[in-house]
């Protein structure tokens, strides 16, 4: 009898402690195959035959449609460069250079992957439209209220996530290091 309790017992826990990680990769990913520059976060391979089965599984239950590894590949952040969460209540400033790119994006989503709603129906900037310094750098402030220049509206979300999709790029799988891929900085300047 006292078998028989402990096998159902064990058996018990490992059923709870395997559906607990496998809700926590499919909900939060894994860091395997995660290539990180700054606050910037991306997984080269989640649009190839490549993936691991846990970026599968978190891409299939959230639907999103991975950069393919031939188009380019997409980087997020949820921080700023010193590890402060985004907070849709402060001036964020992503400001320098992008890694060499045919077309960039920079899109502005909640923490559920939605565009952030907004009055002016402005959720992102792309290469083509961003106004640049003259050594090519920019800077695009993310705040609550309007602000000159490049200016994407929050909303006075509490938290949110920024991302950067590159396409036709040589950032990939082999990029290690900011000097391999000069990527912008994120920075909270100003917070209430």
């Amino acid at each position: 009898m006292r078998l028989i309790f402990i096998t159902l017992l064990a058996l018990m826990l490992a059923i709870v402690v395997g559906i607990g990680a496998t809700w926590v990769t499919a909900t939060r990913g894994t860091d395997l195959g995660t290539l990180t520059i700054g606050a910037w976060t991306a997984r080269p391979k989640t649009g190839t035959a490549d993936v691991d089965p846990y970026s599968r599984a978190s891409i299939a239950r959230s639907g999103e449609l991975p950069v393919g590894t031939g188009d380019g590949v997409a980087f997020s952040a949820t921080t700023d460069d010193r590890r402060r969460a985004l907070d849709g209540r402060c001036d964020v400033v992503i400001s320098g250079v992008t890694p060499a790119a045919r077309f960039w994006t920079l899109t502005l989503y909640d923490r559920k992957g939605h565009l952030v709603a907004n009055s002016l129906q402005r959720y992102g900037f792309t290469s083509q439209e961003i106004i640049r310094g003259a050594d090519g750098a920019f800077e695009v402030r993310v705040a609550a209220r309007s602000r000159a220049g490049n200016w994407l509206p929050t909303g006075g979300i509490e938290r949110y996530a920024l991302m950067l999709r590159l396409y036709d790029t040589p950032v990939g799988v082999a990029t290690r290091t900011r000097r391999d891929a000069p990527m912008p900085s994120i920075a909270t300047v100003g917070c209430p």
